[in-house]
């Protein structure tokens, strides 16, 4: 299984909710998650994605990577969000697409702060449909036991 796989078995083993909204990882890399999800179990009455669920895909999508970034160090950390706050743009009307990518300044501090004082925050930006779409913000907090 390879470690988008994994992640997202992960995501759906934990987070049931996910599997029903369709959240598939679909790349993954040291620094990038692009997220997907199909708009009909995440659509409202105006036939447009659901603003609940374009936040709860967005934080899935921030958590996943920042998890990813954590397991690619070694390291053993409890991840949470700390804080999120999004901006709705303009409506999802298709297949609702998240991206997130992280600096390698942003992955280094994130990491270094982990191995040293055993904790860490980092903010992260997610992007949510074409654009002008909906804009992610978050901050996640990890500590190791």
């Amino acid at each position: 299984m390879n470690d988008a796989a994994a992640l997202q078995a992960k995501i759906h083993r934990t987070i049931p909710l996910s599997a029903v909204m369709g959240y598939e990882i679909v790349e993954l890399d040291e620094a990038q998650i692009v997220v997907e999800a199909p708009l009909q179990p995440n659509i409202n009455i105006h036939g447009t994605g659901f603003a609940g669920s374009l936040y709860t895909l967005g934080v899935l999508s921030a958590w996943a990577l920042c998890n990813h970034v954590i397991d690619d160090a070694g390291l053993d950390a409890e991840l949470v969000i700390a804080e999120a706050a999004i901006r709705y743009r303009a409506p999802v009307r298709g297949r609702i697409r998240c991206r997130c990518r992280l600096s390698a300044n942003q992955i280094q501090g994130f990491v270094a702060g982990l191995r040293t004082r055993g904790s860490a925050r980092i903010q992260v930006e997610v992007d949510i449909g074409e654009e002008p779409g909906a804009k992610m913000q978050a901050t996640l907090h990890a500590s190791r036991g």
